[in-house]
């Protein structure tokens, strides 16, 4: 759902392309190797295309990664069918391909175009998942009992056929209708019970609105986009998967994970005393994750409580092991064990992760290329994952900047998302106080300097805006 929008803008992102060091193209070794996978497609794999995935993603997208099939099982619980793009049956390891795609990383995306972790004619071509072609995957099946707990995990090599490229926004209007297409009917009765149990196990997720620039034209404009359920029970698959590839790496004794510490007692408390004066209900007994999944983020106070969320959200990275198992295997996010195994057209880790797991479910040693990759992958994804984060920041900033840049001086209503709390209740020198504001309209995020109070709107005025410095700063009216 589209919340709020400006009319748009010119904008060029050449320059942040260049300060990100982002590559223009493949090699030519490399992109031989692609087009010379994408001509000879492998046949490996049983046959599973009369099982009619289907894909659900943003409409624009052709790198598919994902497709689903929902079900019921015979005397109750679900089974549910997880078809994942096969890369790894398309790069030859120690290949030039294989080569470059560790130095991307994964795919950085960027409003006037993505910097792909592998060539086109792979990620949006021969790999990917697009409707009425037959592709080779990696399925998943994961069979739930009636409450979602998993009673069962199997996964194979196959050739699949997805039967349509849904998207989230069609996929939701299609559920408030009662006319979901049958691979998917059951998406929003199982979302809501792996969800459930999420809560219960003490996971944790951020409704906060997403910030986006998008074409609009022969320009570009900023929006702010609150997620849509079907979104969120789509994501539940992908945890599901991920769990269940976590569980299978840690009984192996050998995998990647995707580790966060839990939230420290002491920063939980420290939201606890803030969920007072900013007025969010806070019952005894229940978790971070049960009082933010009830908040309406598009209120500011309920936005200024999710911001202080965040901060729980801290220390993400990539966990290898090999033998000894990791002192600390959770997600604190997930508050369980989880792996990325689901996106291997656009993150290198889910295509070693993946064939550990297959191996492991098989039976059968762990390839040696696999093995000797763990231990480089958290690394490699660290840095590609700051690279990713700052071309995303970087590209809203400029938008930010570009749509701001003639209407320093003016006033606007915002709301008060942070404040700045150092340790020792004094400022920085040379750094005025302030915290973070969001705009009502246009929707933008920014430092404002003054005293300002949490989660309240104040009226702010525009005292920089600098698209080459992609900096904004307001200061309180």
């Amino acid at each position: 759902m589209v919340i709020r929008r400006v009319l748009a803008h010119r904008i060029d992102f050449g320059a942040l392309r260049r300060g990100l060091g982002l590559p223009e193209g493949f090699p030519d070794a490399a992109q031989r190797e692609a087009d010379q996978a994408a001509a000879a497609p492998p046949a490996t794999g049983v046959d599973r295309t009369d099982v009619p995935f289907v894909t659900i993603d943003p409409a624009a997208s052709r790198d598919l990664d994902q497709a689903m099939h929902l079900a019921r099982r015979p005397g109750g619980g679900y089974r549910v069918r997880y078809a994942i793009a096969d890369v790894a049956a398309h790069v030859r390891p120690g290949g030039a391909l294989e080569e470059e795609t560790w130095r991307r990383g994964q795919t950085v995306y960027l409003p006037d175009g993505n910097v792909p972790l592998h060539p086109h004619t792979l990620s949006e071509g021969a790999t990917s998942l697009l409707p009425d072609v037959d592709r080779a995957a990696v399925v998943w099946t994961i069979d739930l009992d009636a409450d979602g707990a998993t009673t069962g995990v199997a996964l194979e090599r196959a050739r699949v056929r997805s039967r349509a490229k849904l998207d989230y926004e069609g996929v939701q209007a299609a559920a408030d209708a009662g006319r979901l297409p049958e691979p998917v009917a059951l998406l929003p009765e199982i979302g809501a019970l792996l969800t459930a149990r999420g809560l219960r196990r003490g996971a944790v997720n951020l409704p906060l609105p997403e910030q986006d620039v998008e074409p609009d034209g022969d320009g570009w404009r900023l929006v702010l986009r609150g997620p849509v359920p079907m979104e969120d029970h789509n994501a539940q698959i992908s945890l599901l998967t991920g769990m269940a590839a976590a569980d299978i790496m840690l009984a192996g004794r050998i995998g990647l994970l995707r580790t966060m510490p839990p939230p420290k007692p002491e920063a939980v408390a420290r939201l606890r005393a803030a969920a007072v004066p900013l007025g969010v209900p806070w019952p005894d007994g229940i978790g971070v994750g049960e009082v933010l999944v009830g908040l309406d983020a598009s209120q500011p106070r309920a936005a200024a409580f999710v911001d202080q969320a965040a901060e729980l959200m801290r220390g993400a990275g990539y966990t290898a092991f090999d033998g000894e198992l990791p002192e600390q295997p959770e997600h604190g996010g997930v508050a369980a064990a989880y792996a990325h195994v689901t996106a291997p057209l656009r993150r290198l880790a889910d295509r070693y992760a993946t064939e550990v797991c297959l191996a492991l479910h098989e039976e059968r040693p762990v390839p040696d290329w696999a093995r000797a990759a763990l231990p480089k992958l958290p690394e490699v994804m660290a840095a590609t994952d700051r690279t990713a984060g700052a071309a995303t920041r970087g590209a809203i900033e400029l938008a930010e900047a570009v749509l701001l840049k003639h209407r320093v001086g003016e006033v606007f209503e915002a709301a008060v998302l942070d404040v700045d709390a150092p340790p020792n209740g004094q400022s920085k020198p040379g750094r005025p106080p302030g915290g973070t504001v969001a705009l009502d309209a246009p929707p933008v995020r920014a430092r404002c300097t003054g005293e300002l109070p949490l989660g309240e709107r104040i009226r702010v005025r525009l005292v920089t805006a600098d698209p080459v410095a992609r900096k904004v700063v307001f200061e309180r009216a």
